[in-house]
């Protein structure tokens, strides 16, 4: 047979985690690139079979967020930490679609609760057939990924079922906002913790479970995948500020026209208090994202956006982003040398490589 090149044996780790050519040059290494490349052509021959369902609208509203696209970063991070122990075998693999049919159904009401416009470079599902059907859509693959998660046995539905209830308590407290006595910037942070962080956590921590590798390894990439899922919203946020519509099917500032606050934004309300030009700025971007109809108004906004993009509380994000990323790395010391810690290192340098 004629043997792979090797772009194509080391595609999942390259596009899913940005993990270049050059890392994984031994014959060890290569094998387990291999081993994560075969784990997911196995993931997504599940993940089209497990989204199937009788119901032809079903069926098609189901399949459509998988079909548009994504990198399937959560499946590749179970598959990834499962070569600590046995590798991939037949509980890592639909542990790993469970985790993904997971954060597909969260998809479809994250984009009704923030009235998003776009997913994936398609219209999101409730522009095509309204919020109900979004919803709906959302529950039955939660319901999809219970089933699956109960073939698994009580240990993957407790996992399942406390990440299920962090999802659904970070968008309540994104909704609701701080209270009067809590910190803007410290209830952010715990919201992505809850909406990101914890089903990252949750992908790193099955692949441990299920490919029975020492118990001692659930806790350093449980830790390092919500840091990461922390980090890599921050840098979200200030990706949003430069968003190009060709690249990302956003303009920018997306968030902030759609009343999100994000840690740029919270670092200039705080320095507002006290900083007449951050109080101006901060003004003009609140009267222009309430009155940005008219041509000239969404000129106005798009220069403060800019402005916003350039200022030192957008430095400070990033700086916050890299102190999230350094301390997920640290958190894989327990971890033995080889390839598995040299990729998870590496995910975490690229996460906050993405803004520049």
């Amino acid at each position: 047979m004629t043997p792979r090149p090797a772009v194509a044996r080391r595609s999942a780790l390259s596009s899913s985690l940005g993990l270049g050519e050059k890392l994984f040059a031994s014959s060890n290494e290569r094998r387990f690139v291999d081993a994560i490349e075969q784990g997911l052509a196995a993931v997504e021959a599940g993940l089209l079979e497990q989204m199937e369902f009788a119901d032809e609208i079903a069926d098609v509203t189901s399949r459509y967020l998988l079909e548009a696209g994504g990198k399937r970063v959560r499946p590749v991070l179970t598959l990834l930490t499962a070569q600590l122990g046995e590798g991939n075998n037949e509980s890592v693999i639909i542990a790993a679609q469970a985790v993904e049919i997971t954060h597909l159904a969260s998809l479809y009401h994250d984009d009704v609760m923030d009235d998003a416009q776009m997913r994936r470079g398609v219209p999101a599902a409730q522009s095509v057939w309204g919020n109900s059907v979004a919803i709906l859509t959302g529950d039955l693959l939660f319901a999809r990924a219970s089933k699956l998660g109960a073939d698994l046995g009580e240990r993957v539905l407790k996992l399942q079922a406390d990440t299920f209830e962090r999802l659904c308590l970070g968008q309540l407290h994104e909704t609701i906002g701080p209270r009067g006595d809590e910190d803007p910037i410290a209830h952010y942070i715990q919201v992505l913790a809850d909406k990101t962080g914890s089903l990252i956590s949750a992908a790193a921590q099955v692949g441990v479970i299920f490919s029975n590798a020492p118990r001692e390894y659930r806790e350093p990439v449980e830790i390092f995948g919500e840091k990461i899922g922390v980090a890599f919203q921050l840098i979200d946020d200030v990706i949003d500020l430069a968003a190009g519509l060709d690249e990302t099917g956003k303009t920018p500032g997306t968030d902030l026209r759609g009343g999100v606050a994000t840690l740029p934004l919270l670092y200039l309300r705080k320095l507002a208090k006290t900083d007449a030009d951050a109080a101006t700025l901060l003004g003009r971007i609140e009267r222009d994202v309430s009155s940005a109809a008219s041509p000239e108004d969404a000129a106005d906004l798009m220069a403060a956006i800019s402005e916003l993009r350039s200022h030192p509380v957008t430095r400070q994000t990033l700086d916050e982003a890299h102190r999230w990323s350094r301390e997920a790395v640290d958190a894989l010391a327990p971890l033995p040398e080889g390839p598995v810690k040299k990729a998870l290192t590496r995910f975490a340098e690229t996460i906050v490589e993405r803004s520049y």
